[in-house]
């Protein structure tokens, strides 16, 4: 049987996060998109999609934040970082 179209790019953005540039991101986003995906909406893995194409060495340091977030990905990356548990400054 073949997938649905949405069932299709929940694949897709999950293999996206298991399977990124750098090792950290893998283990951030591939637990989170495990946890999240199938409950978001289109409109969310929209926005999933569009900050799975950000640069991982930019994601890890907005996601622990070392550096601050684009105002845009903020709220998504904050609560992927709450959801992997990444201690990040006050």
């Amino acid at each position: 049987m073949q997938p649905t179209p949405e069932e299709a790019r929940r694949k897709m953005l999950r293999m996206r996060s298991w399977r990124r540039g750098m090792k950290e991101m893998d283990l951030i986003l591939g637990p989170y998109a495990d946890a999240h995906l199938d409950a978001m909406s289109a409109q969310e893995m929209d926005g999933y999609d569009r900050l799975l194409s950000e640069n991982d060495q930019d994601l890890y340091l907005w996601v622990t934040g070392a550096q601050p977030a684009p105002e845009h990905l903020k709220p998504l990356l904050d609560r992927i970082a709450q959801a992997a548990g990444v201690a990040r400054p006050a």
